[in-house]
């Protein structure tokens, strides 16, 4: 399966911001759509956070959010993936459906490890522990990543929406806005668009 964070090439989209500092850690909001990846096939729809640092053997990460993959059986699913392990955890414990919202916060422990939690039902769960050398900050990113290895059939995606999103320093929290968190951005190609309700703490994207 591709790692969903491979970089540009055929079939990838990377719909989002990515702060050009570094910080400790960021959280969202995400609502879950219902994208049309079709089933056995390599295709996914993501929508989540990242913390990332460059290194000498390449880049090092930690992301969360939830995808819909061919692969996994047609429904929305809580995930992680790091750099070091190479693999999609499903936290299916959490049962997602199409309109369900959920909060996804990265952070940085004081040992130097990064987690990834998830609010749901009234109370935080620690989907996964790391110790992927991003150190004590990294660069955020917050996407909709759409992969299809198929570009001759364009996959509808409806707009996954990503909301309340903050950029941490130390222990204090701040919007993701231009003047607090400049960042680069993606802003879509291919029939795939992003929407800027308040850049970049409340916005979706999909299919145009």
């Amino acid at each position: 399966m591709p790692s969903p964070a491979s970089g540009r090439m055929s079939g990838y989209h990377h719909l989002g911001a990515t702060t050009i500092g570094e910080w400790s850690g960021a959280s969202a909001r995400f609502t879950i759509s219902d994208p049309d990846v079709r089933a056995g096939t390599h295709d996914f729809v993501a929508a989540r956070l990242l913390a990332k640092r460059e290194t000498p053997d390449g880049v090092a990460w930690l992301e969360a959010g939830w995808a819909e993959t061919g692969w996994g059986g047609g429904r929305q699913r809580l995930y992680t993936y790091d750099s070091a392990s190479a693999t999609w955890r499903f936290h299916d414990a959490i049962r997602l459906s199409p309109g369900d919202e959920v909060w996804i916060d990265l952070r940085v422990t004081p040992s130097g490890s990064w987690q990834a939690w998830a609010w749901w039902d009234s109370a935080w769960h620690l989907l996964t522990e790391t110790g992927v050398p991003i150190g004590p900050t990294g660069r955020m990113e917050q996407y909709v990543e759409i992969y299809h290895d198929n570009s001759a059939t364009p996959m509808h995606v409806p707009h996954a929406e990503v909301d309340y999103a903050r950029v941490r320093s130390g222990e204090a929290d701040f919007p993701w806005t231009p003047d607090t968190a400049p960042s680069t951005t993606g802003e879509g190609d291919a029939g795939y668009c992003v929407e800027w309700q308040a850049r970049y703490t409340f916005w979706s994207a999909g299919t145009c």
